[in-house]
Formats: C-alpha cells, structure tokens, sequence
C-alpha cells in the first residue's frame, strides 16, 4: 500500500515502512527508512514527525530512536480505537513495505542542559522521553525516570530502560502499585533541574498544578492533545497579512488557518490542534489569544508569534507575518 494523497503544501519525504513491531500491548514500533538508502535530516531528543496517512490524516508521532543514526526514523503509536483515525490506519493498515509521506523532524520539546532532571511518563508519554534519557544518561546529569501505565504489559520500552539504567528507572503499573504519587516523586525542584513530563491531560494538569512555585523554567511538558479551552473572546475580528497587505476577515466559527486558506493563502500546518507548532506564525501587531499547547508562558507574554490553527485575537486587528 502507499499512502502518498495530500493537500499540504510542504508534501514532505515518501518513506518505506522497514519494520514493524509490537512494543507492548496495543503499541506499535514503527521504524522507516529513506527507499533511496539516503540519510533523515539531523534530530534532537524531543523532536516528532508528522505522519501522512491519507487526505486530511496527518498525525504526530515523537521520535524514540537514537538521533545519531542518519539512515532510520522510529516512532510508536498507541491504538485507541475511539480516536480520530490515525491509530487506527497504522494498526489495522500499515504494514512493512508500504510507503507513506513522511514531514520533519520539527522539535517543540527541546532538550536543555542541565545538571539533573526528573522524568515523567505517563503511558504512550514514554516516547519523547526514550532519547531523552539516552541523553541525559550520556551527559553524565544526575537524572530519574518515573514512568506509570495501566499494566506493566501495555508499557512500551520498560524493559529496555531498566536493562540500560537500572534503579535509575521507576516503573509504577497502576494495577499493581496505584496510580503516582507526585507529591512523593516530585519534591521542590532547585534551579539545576528541569522536570519533563509527557502523558495523558489528568498527568500534565497534576504536575503543572505542583510546579507553581518551582524556579521558572524548571518544567517541560509536551501534550498529545490541545489543552482543554479557556474563556476568552470569541468574536470576528480582522488580519492584515504583511506579505501582500491583503486584509481577511475571521469569522466567530472559522479558525485564522482556516480564513487565510478560505482566502487562497498558503500556509503550512499540519494538527489543527495547536499541538504541533507547524502553523507558528509571527505576529507583528496586535495582540494573540493563545489556545495551542506549546508555548511558554514567557512566549505568550510576548506577544510575537501564535498557532494559527487553534488562537485568536484580543483585539479588533492582527497584522500577521504572512
């Protein structure tokens, strides 16, 4: 099977499907490679792709191979059978030998120095963290993975981190040990550590609820799915597009992506969630309604660049770098 059908405008690499395997229960390893025999662009831990299963399905999976290998890209993707189709055209229709679009690396979890860090995941969450402990590990940093799951069988890479770490690793099924205790694993943090965490919503809201009087800049975390909604204008407003001056207008139920297409504009995207950072756009006046999961608090105070797929405007006009 190849599934090559997009409508995006960056199209992005035709890869081959070298290997698939079960990772844990409902957890597929998948590694691709170029059919060329050519090398993947350079990555960092936290970096993720973007997978292009069929017109209008493109999902993001983070990479969880090693970044000094050039000539193969792995990712694994978890089945939810209520999703919205990703999962389940990899689990029930990719096999070795298909080819797929393949776009990235893009990285909006960066890996930052540091002389200790604290990670945790939640289920699926593990995969960005995979790389991340390699290198850490590496660096010589004092560290500590806690990773949970509903069963020890449904933890994809807990065997392999313990082989490789040792006590370093936690690994808490929640059938066997409840579910983690932050309070417990998470102690103040000082300004020598960073915290990532990657896992389902109730785990982000849990960990960022403790982090409010940690040093700032002490946590990361990355979300599979846009953060839940906050209250703020929801009206029409104005966008002025630097590039060619043109004005369009953004209806209370068109998102900015959306209105800038409607008007033939291209723009790069992917999600439509704001959880990729594909459509990151500059603002050059006015002022955002941030709703992505990405940036920092620091980011949004600036007011200089928003996800077009999911933010607004506080005010009546935009003037965008586009």
């Amino acid at each position: 099977m190849t599934v090559t059908t997009d409508l995006h405008p960056e199209p992005g690499l035709e890869v081959l499907l070298h290997r698939r395997e079960i990772a844990a229960d409902g957890v597929v390893r998948l590694t691709f490679t170029r059919p060329d025999g050519g090398a993947f662009p350079a990555w960092e831990p936290g970096a993720h792709v973007d997978l292009v299963l069929g017109q209008d399905l493109v999902r993001q999976y983070s990479l969880c191979g090693d970044p000094a290998d050039r000539t193969a890209l792995t990712v694994a993707v978890l089945d939810v059978p209520d999703g919205r189709g990703g999962s389940r055209r990899v689990h029930g229709e990719l096999a070795e030998g298909d080819r797929v679009r393949l776009r990235g690396p893009r990285n909006t979890f960066r890996f930052l120095p540091a002389s200790r860090y604290v990670f945790v995941a939640g289920g699926i969450g593990i995969t960005p963290l995979v790389p991340m402990v390699a290198a850490a590990a590496a660096s010589g940093a004092d560290w500590r993975l806690v990773y949970g799951g509903r069963t020890r069988s449904s933890m994809a890479f807990h065997e392999e981190l313990t082989a490789a770490h040792g006590d370093r690793v936690s690994i808490v099924p929640e059938d066997e040990n409840g579910v983690l205790d932050l309070d417990a694993l998470l102690p103040r943090p000082d300004t020598r550590t960073r915290v990532y965490c990657c896992g389902p919503e109730p785990l982000l809201r849990a960990v960022e609820e403790r982090s409010a009087t940690w040093p700032a800049g002490t946590l990361h975390v990355e979300r599979f799915t846009a953060a839940p909604g906050d209250d703020g204008p929801q009206g029409s407003f104005e966008v002025e597009l630097a590039g060619t001056g043109a004005t369009v207008h953004v209806p209370e139920d068109r998102s900015v992506l959306e209105a800038v297409e409607d008007a033939g504009v291209p723009v790069l995207f992917s999600c439509r969630e704001g959880t990729c950072g594909t459509c990151e756009t500059g603002v050059l006046e006015g002022v955002p309604l941030h709703r992505d999961a990405l940036l920092t608090e620091e980011e949004r105070a600036s007011g200089e660049v928003m996800m077009i797929c999911v933010s607004r405007s506080c005010t009546p006009r935009l003037v965008l770098d586009l």
